[in-house]
């Protein structure tokens, strides 16, 4: 089981294998032609008002992780739609965020012993 992470902005390749976005919101000025995302789990993103919270301040990412990672282990449903992605293959979670270093993406990816 491999996880990738990309920004969706970034050029789709074929090595990317399923493409899934984990924004609770379509990304800014992207068509779903040029996105290719293969699924859309928007409800797997951290709750608004985590977002909102975090607001990708570097300071709180500790603190960010923690509070997304008790949602995550609460949305059960969400983590096996994205496990019976993972068993297909490689999964390569799409973002929207600019900070490359903190984001929901990071988090799913460093836990993926969630969906095992």
């Amino acid at each position: 089981m491999r996880i990738r992470i990309k920004r969706v902005y970034e050029q789709p390749d074929e090595q990317d294998g399923r493409r899934v976005l984990v924004d609770r919101l379509w990304p800014r000025g992207l068509t779903k032609e040029r996105a290719k995302v293969d699924l859309w789990l928007k409800d797997i993103a951290p709750s608004t008002a985590l977002r909102k919270w975090f607001g990708h301040d570097p300071d709180k990412w500790e603190a960010f992780k923690e509070r997304y990672l008790a949602e995550l282990k609460n949305n059960g449903e969400q983590i096996r739609i994205l496990k019976q992605e993972l068993d297909k293959g490689l999964v390569t979670l799409v973002y929207a965020a600019k900070d490359e270093k903190h984001n929901e993406a990071i988090v799913i990816q460093e836990n993926s012993a969630l969906f095992h």
